[in-house]
């Protein structure tokens, strides 16, 4: 699997609402940042996964806009804006922001993710 397709396989991953898919793709030393906290253990991040997939329901996550800044054979940056849709209280509910991620080569064949930051377009 090359860089580009770690982002993709990250954001399925993501869309399971199943963190011990999720966390497959994760570096042990990920460090999260949300806009209103930032998570620096695998406790941490999957606590905060969860309860996002509990206060949006049957939420949707994806990508868009994907412009990889720097990729070298260890390690490779993204930029790209994030969508999401689900519930929220029985009623749709959508919005975007802006994502950086940070993915290392762990071995031969694997990458994962070390660093997510999430943030509002304004």
């Amino acid at each position: 699997m090359g860089y580009k397709q770690c982002l993709d396989k990250y954001i399925n991953a993501t869309n399971t609402h199943n963190f011990e898919i999720v966390k497959q793709l994760l570096h042990p030393d990920a460090v999260f940042w949300f806009s209103n906290k930032s998570c620096t253990t695998i406790n941490e991040i999957q606590n905060y996964f969860e309860n996002a997939w509990e206060v949006i329901k049957e939420e949707v996550y994806s990508a868009f806009n994907v412009h990889w800044l720097a990729a070298d054979e260890k390690t490779a940056t993204c930029i790209y804006t994030y969508h999401y849709e689900g519930y929220y209280d029985g009623k749709f509910v959508s919005g975007s922001g802006r994502a950086t991620n940070v993915f290392i080569k762990e071995n031969e064949y694997e990458w994962k993710l070390i660093h997510e930051h999430l943030s509002s377009l304004s």
